[in-house]
């Protein structure tokens, strides 16, 4: 395992940035984009070398499926389930797929949603430097009574339908391009038909996840497994998260790690460091050790602070602590 990171780019600031905070492994974000065409291949060889410079490797991109919802992506038809328009939509995500191919990415994360993520305020935590953590609790969104999101409602089978007449048409590509496909759980699970969806991994965040997981067998086909997403659904996240682990983890389908921690679970939490949270951290690096998982370690929404530099200052906590947890569990062998 090695820590990883997904925010900043490959601009010289921030390669100089990890590299000073021991980050060598990274998702680069994406490629300049060609209209009507896809990623553009002279621009991906140049953030690969880009980052050659300072020894770090560009190991992932993300596809324009994105937490954000559907009403802030290039590509909202994939998940409306609009045709031809997601056809277009799908020969665009098919070149980027030969792209990151072509300069040797190997992993590719992306969503498959329509609501994006869902949160209703912020906590300060005055035993922490009055750090700000990101909350969701759903009694607290009922009470605002707002309208589905879209002009449609969709249940759990359409949701299904979509995903997989995409991803019927993207890992062939995706396969013959030696290119890993790792889709993040929709953050966070909610109860069915909330705002008028039902998201592919609710209200059962682990059958969800068997659900998705079993839909193909293809090296291609797994997840970028979002420690803090999955325990959002649970009851219990210090003993519920390491059977997921263990799930995902024997099929060889975990491609990536957010590892981020909470307080609380289903329908009630607050995303917090990664040392103060319900889940023990130590045991669930040990879990991935157990199931041979190698890939990135990545912080993810760090909570804030009142200081211009509370995002890297969140992150460059979250390196360390990262680094740290690898080379300890690495050390009992």
């Amino acid at each position: 395992m090695k820590v990883g990171c997904q925010h900043g780019g490959t601009e010289k600031e921030n390669l100089e940035y990890l590299a000073r905070h021991g980050v060598f492994n990274i998702d680069g974000g994406a490629p300049k984009v060609i209209e009507g065409v896809g990623w553009d291949l002279e621009d991906s060889l140049r953030k690969k070398e880009a980052c050659e410079k300072y020894g770090i490797s560009l190991d992932a991109y993300h596809l324009p499926l994105s937490s954000a919802g559907i009403n802030r992506i290039s590509t909202p038809n994939i998940m409306l389930g609009k045709s031809p328009e997601r056809d277009k939509e799908i020969e665009m995500i098919q070149q980027m797929i030969q792209v990151a191919g072509k300069t040797d990415v190997r992993l590719l994360l992306y969503n498959t949603i329509i609501l994006p993520i869902l949160r209703t305020g912020r906590t300060v935590d005055p035993k922490r430097g009055n750090a700000s953590y990101s909350t969701w609790n759903y009694e607290e969104a009922r009470k605002k009574n707002e309208a589905n999101y879209i002009d449609q409602v969709v249940d759990i089978d359409e949701i299904y339908e979509r995903i997989t007449y995409f991803l019927d048409r993207v890992l062939p590509v995706a396969e013959e391009y030696n290119v890993k496909l790792g889709n993040h759980i929709a953050d966070p699970p909610a109860p069915v038909g909330y705002r008028g969806i039902t998201r592919w991994n609710s209200p059962d965040v682990f059958a969800g996840i068997k659900k998705f997981g079993t839909l193909y067998d293809s090296p291609s086909h797994g997840f970028n497994l979002c420690l803090g997403s999955a325990a959002e659904g649970l009851k219990d996240p210090k003993t519920e998260i390491i059977p997921i682990i263990k799930w995902v983890g024997e099929r060889n389908q975990i491609f990536n790690i957010h590892l981020r921690n909470i307080k609380g679970g289903w329908n009630n939490f607050m995303e917090v460091y990664p040392d103060n949270g319900d889940m023990d951290f130590v045991e669930v690096v040990r879990a991935l050790r157990d199931v041979g998982y190698s890939g990135m370690l990545m912080p993810d929404h760090t909570p804030h602070h009142d200081d211009p530099a509370s995002h890297l200052q969140g992150h460059a906590f979250a390196f360390g602590y990262n680094i740290a947890l690898i080379q300890a569990v690495a050390a009992e062998g």
